[in-house]
This record gives structure tokens, C-alpha cells and sequence, in this order.
């Protein structure tokens, strides 16, 4: 597959028109890029919940990355499709679009035994959103129809997103690590390294499993299947791990400002541990 200057323009018009809305979620999110003692030299983030004076942003964060499962489910298209099927049964817009909700968040687990299934959903979902807002990247494949049994977990990347940058066809292989228990940093950034060197060592046969089915966006089929049959020219696999622990050292609650300059400091001293780890 060839890229001319049409293809191209055409290629970034689609990426531009797949993003989701990220900005209500981002609004209750407080982060800083900074730079790790770590190969490759590339955009790290430290994140956290927001504070505004005193008061910490977590309802609304919650309440937020609930609002995105729909766009992490199905793609517009897709739920476009359902909600004019929806409407052809005899519903108005507002009760389809509540079905929409519904069906949507029966791809989660919701048994009680499922905590750890529910964990990596949760990482998994921050993750597609933190994907398109930090690094301009857009689902290529979504994974959340694939199966709906609590007994069966799915497999693979946490995420794989696409984006044409800089004449390059870039695919993002995102993995996630959610610890609910304190402070589980260190062990998590060696689960988060396993995972994304073997995601990056069977992407080949991930897409396999998906490309002729109707799990990889319609829009970019053609990306993919040109990546599978190695027709698609000057591509890039980037890797990217979000590690979601709770941080155990509690923060002195002066003001707004000195709180986030905490967060900053607490994050510093985990780049110098990571540092010292592979020093």
C-alpha cells in the first residue's frame, strides 16, 4: 500500500474524525510530563485525580470515565447503526440512546468473584482515553465485543490505536497495570515491561485473530490488513504502559497549589527509584 499526497490527507482527515471527547474527562485530571532516567527518551506523564482548593475530583472523574464506556465499546458508526435500529423498534431518541447505555455496559463484569477482570477493565478504559488525548492516538481495534462470559477473559493488548504522523503509519500497543492495593509501584512497572515486550512480540497475530471480523474500525481496515500483509510502507510500533496504583504517602492539605506540587515531588521520587532499579 502506497501513500500519495491524497491518500495521506485522506488518512488524516479519518484519524481526526474517530477521536472521542476526552475533555470532560481530562478536566478532573491533574498531570505533568517529565522526563524518566529510562531508554527510550520518550513522553512520560505523571496523572492524577484533580484538585480544585481542597477538595480532590474523584466522583467526577468516576462519574466521567463512566460516560466514555459507550465510545470505548462501539465506534460513532457503530452506535449510530444500533441507535437507528433501536429507533426503527418503535423507541424515541432518548430511550434508544438509554438502550445504547445499557447494552454498553453489559460488556462489563459485574460478578463480585470478577474484581481482578473488573480492575483490568477499568485500566484498560482509562487507557483509551489517555491514548487519544496524550499521544493524538485512535482505536484501531476494539475488544469489548469479543466476549461477554465472566468465566473468559480476553487476550492480547490492553489497547492498539493508530495514528499517521510524520509520513509514518504508527501503531500504539497500550498496556495497562491496576493495583487496588497500597503502593504497588515497583512491581507493577517490572508486570507493565513483561507485558508490553510481549504484546509488541505477537501483534501479527492479534490482528489475525480480529481483522476479518467486526472488531477493528471499518475506517481503517485497510490500515490494518495493510500492516498484516506487509503492504503498508514506513510503519512504526510504538509501546506505551499506564500504571494505575494507589499511592500510599499521604499529602499535607494546605492549598491547591502545594498539593499538586506534592503530586510532583511524590513522582519525582518514583523516576529516581526507577533510576536507581535499572541502574
Amino acid at each position: 500500500m502506497k501513500l500519495d499526497s491524497t491518500d495521506k490527507e485522506s488518512i488524516e482527515q479519518i484519524v481526526e474524525r474517530l477521536f472521542t471527547c476526552t475533555q470532560s474527562l481530562v478536566n478532573h485530571l491533574h498531570y505533568v510530563e517529565q522526563e524518566f532516567e529510562i531508554l527510550p527518551k520518550k513522553n512520560h506523564y505523571g496523572v492524577s485525580i484533580n484538585y480544585i482548593d481542597l477538595q480532590e475530583r474523584r466522583e467526577e472523574f468516576v462519574e466521567e470515565l463512566i460516560n466514555t464506556i459507550i465510545d470505548w465499546v462501539y465506534s460513532d458508526k457503530k452506535s449510530q447503526e444500533i441507535m437507528s435500529d433501536l429507533m426503527e423498534e418503535g423507541r424515541s431518541m432518548f430511550n434508544a440512546a438509554s438502550k445504547l447505555r445499557t447494552l454498553a455496559f453489559q460488556k462489563f463484569r459485574c460478578s463480585d468473584s470478577d474484581s481482578l477482570i473488573l480492575q483490568g477493565q477499568f485500566g484498560e478504559l482509562l487507557l483509551f482515553n489517555l491514548l487519544q488525548y496524550f499521544f493524538k492516538a485512535v482505536p484501531l481495534l476494539r475488544k469489548m465485543p469479543i466476549t461477554t462470559s465472566v468465566g473468559h477473559e480476553r487476550f492480547g493488548a490492553g489497547a492498539i490505536h493508530y495514528k499517521y504522523e510524520n509520513n509514518k503509519n504508527c501503531f500504539l500497543l497500550g498496556e495497562s497495570k491496576a493495583y487496588t492495593s497500597a503502593y504497588r509501584f515497583s512491581k507493577a512497572f517490572e508486570d507493565a515491561l513483561t507485558s508490553i515486550i510481549n504484546t509488541y512480540n505477537t501483534l501479527s497475530k492479534e490482528l489475525n485473530l480480529y481483522i476479518y471480523d467486526d472488531f477493528i474500525d471499518s475506517d481503517l481496515l485497510h490500515i490494518a490488513k495493510g500492516f498484516k500483509n506487509s503492504t503498508l510502507k514506513n510503519c512504526e510500533i510504538q509501546l506505551v504502559s499506564i500504571i494505575i496504583y494507589n499511592e500510599s504517602k499521604k499529602l499535607n492539605k494546605t492549598s491547591e497549589e502545594d498539593i499538586k506540587e506534592q503530586i510532583v515531588e511524590i513522582s519525582t521520587m518514583i523516576n529516581l527509584m526507577i533510576f536507581l532499579q535499572h541502574s
